[in-house]
C-alpha cells in the first residue's frame, strides 16, 4: 500500500536535486533561488489540509477514500515532469514547478492518512518505516539518474548555450513514467476499509463546501493535541535544514568543491552530477536504515530515536563545509540519510496515536503547516541573507541548515513525553465522547 510513495518521492527528489541547477542554467542568481522555490511550501500550505479534509469526507465503493487523490495527483504530476525540462525561460520553469508541486501535494497528502487508516497503533511505526524505506529507495534512484544519463548512457551534458542539458531532460522523462506507474500500482492493488454506518451518517451531516472545510480546519487547529503542538515545533526547526540543502547543496558542490566558475564551465555539470550522486547515497542510507528503524524505536522509544537521528543529520550538514575532497561528501550524507529516514516516519508514528479516526486526513494536512511555514519564511527572506550576510556563499547556507537541525534534536529530546501525553490525550478523548453521549 506504500509503493505509490516510491513514485511520488521519485518526482520530489528529481525536482529538488535539479531545480537549483535548472534555474541557474536559465540565468537565475543565487539570491533569487529561495523565492523561486516558494511554489512547494505555498501549495503545501493551501492544498494539503484541504485535500486531507476532502479525503476524510470521501467514500466510493471502488475508489475508496484516499486513492482518487493519489490517481489525479499522479496524472497531473507526470505531465509536469515531462514538460518541466523543456522550459525555455525562467518564468516558464517556475510556473511548471507551481503546478507540479500542487499536483504532487494532492497525490502525497492522503498517503500518510492511508497508513494511519489501515494500521493499528502497534503497527504504525513499521508502516511509516516502510514508507520511509520506499521514499529512500525512490529518492536514491532519482538522484542517481542525471549521473547515469551522463556517464552510463552517454547522453549530452552540454549547457554552454544556456539550455537545460539533455541528460537532465531524459531524467525527468523517466521520473514522470515511474511516478505514474508506482501510484497506479497502489491504486489498483490496495483496498480501503469502508466507514461504519455511524461514521458515514456523521460525515454526511458534516458535508459542505469550502466554507465548511475552512471552518473544520480552523476548529482542528484550535483543538490540536498537546503532542502535535510539540512535534510541530520539532518540525519547524527540522525542515529548514533540509530546504537549505535542497536549495544550495548541488550548486555548492559544483562551485566550492569542484571550483566551477559558472554554469558553462564543464566542472559545473560535473560537480552537480557528483552532488546528485552523493544525494543518491543519503537516500540509500535512508532506505537501509528504515529497515532497522522499527527495532531501534522499540528499544529506545520513538522520541529518543528521532532526536538522535536528527543530531546525526545536523553533523552531516555542518561537516559539508569542511570537505576538501569530493569523496568525503559520502560521509556527510551518511548522517543526513539517517536523519531523513527518521524524519519521514517517527513524527507521524508519534502523531497518529493521538488523532481522532474521522479527522486523520485533515490533521495530517495541518501537521504539514509546520513543514511549509519555515520554507515560506526561508523562501521570502533567505535571499536577502544570502546577498547581504553570506555574500552568496552556498556552502554556508547548507551549514546553517545543520545548526537549525541541532535545535530540532534538542527540542525533540526535552519536550516530547510520549507516555504522559498519550495518557492525557486518551483521557481528553474519552471525556469528549462522554460529553457527546450526555448531550
Amino acid at each position: 500500500m506504500s509503493f505509490g510513495f516510491f513514485g511520488i518521492q521519485f518526482g520530489w527528489d528529481l525536482q529538488r536535486a535539479n531545480m537549483g541547477p535548472i534555474y541557474e542554467y536559465l540565468k537565475a542568481s543565487p539570491d533569487q533561488i529561495p523565492l523561486l522555490f516558494l511554489a512547494a511550501p505555498l501549495t503545501g500550505l493551501l492544498v494539503q489540509p484541504i485535500i486531507g479534509y476532502m479525503s476524510d469526507k470521501t467514500w466510493h465503493p471502488w475508489w475508496g477514500r484516499r486513492r482518487p487523490y493519489f490517481f489525479v495527483g499522479a496524472v497531473l504530476s507526470t505531465i509536469c515532469l515531462f514538460l518541466m525540462p523543456n522550459s525555455g525561460a525562467l518564468w516558464m520553469a517556475a510556473g511548471f514547478l507551481w503546478i507540479l508541486d500542487t499536483s504532487g501535494n494532492v497525490a502525497m497528502e492522503p498517503f500518510r492518512a492511508f497508513v494511519a487508516d489501515k494500521l493499528p497503533d502497534s503497527q504504525r511505526t513499521r508502516g511509516f518505516a516502510m514508507q520511509s524505506f520506499l521514499i529512500g529507495l525512490g529518492g536514491s534512484i532519482a538522484n542517481l539518474l542525471p549521473w547515469l544519463m551522463a556517464h552510463v548512457f552517454r547522453i549530452s551534458t552540454d549547457a554552454t548555450s544556456g539550455r537545460i542539458p539533455e541528460s537532465v531532460k531524459f531524467s525527468f522523462y523517466i521520473g514522470g513514467s515511474i511516478f505514474f506507474s508506482a501510484v497506479l500500482y497502489t491504486v489498483l492493488t490496495s483496498k480501503e476499509y469502508p466507514p461504519s454506518a455511524a461514521a458515514a451518517e456523521k460525515t454526511q451531516k458534516q458535508a459542505g463546501g469550502l466554507k465548511t472545510a475552512f471552518s473544520e480546519i480552523n476548529e482542528a487547529l484550535r483543538k490540536m493535541p498537546t503532542r502535535m503542538k510539540r512535534l510541530a515545533l520539532v518540525q519547524f526547526f527540522t525542515w529548514p535544514g533540509l530546504f537549505l540543502m535542497w536549495f544550495y547543496y548541488n550548486t555548492a558542490v559544483a562551485r566550492n568543491i569542484f571550483n566551477a566558475s559558472g554554469t558553462s564551465d564543464p566542472r559545473y555539470i560535473e560537480g552537480t552530477n557528483f552532488g546528485s550522486l552523493t544525494l543518491t547515497f543519503y537516500s540509500i542510507i535512508s532506505f537501509l536504515f528504515a529497515l532497522m528503524l522499527p527495532f531501534i524505536a522499540n528499544r529506545f522509544g520513538r522520541k529518543r530515536t528521532h532526536s538522535i537521528c536528527l543530531f546525526f543529520g545536523a553533523v552531516g550538514l555542518l561537516s559539508v563545509g569542511w570537505v576538501s575532497q569530493p569523496y568525503q561528501l559520502f560521509f556527510c550524507m551518511t548522517g543526513v540519510g539517517i536523519a531523513w529516514s527518521s524524519i519521514l516516519s517517527m513524527p507521524y508514528a508519534m502523531l497518529a496515536g493521538v488523532l481522532p479516526d474521522d479527522k486523520i486526513g485533515v490533521y495530517m494536512g495541518i501537521f504539514n503547516f509546520f513543514i511549509v511555514l519555515p520554507e515560506i519564511i526561508a523562501s521570502l527572506f533567505f535571499g536577502w541573507i544570502m546577498q547581504h550576510v553570506l555574500n552568496n556563499n552556498r556552502m554556508l547556507a547548507v551549514q546553517i541548515g545543520g545548526v537549525l537541525m541541532i535545535f530540532a534534536s534538542v527540542i525533540c529530546y526535552f519536550l516530547i513525553n510520549e507516555q504522559h501525553e498519550f495518557v492525557n490525550e486518551q483521557k481528553a478523548a474519552l471525556l469528549e465522547i462522554e460529553g457527546e453521549r450526555s448531550v
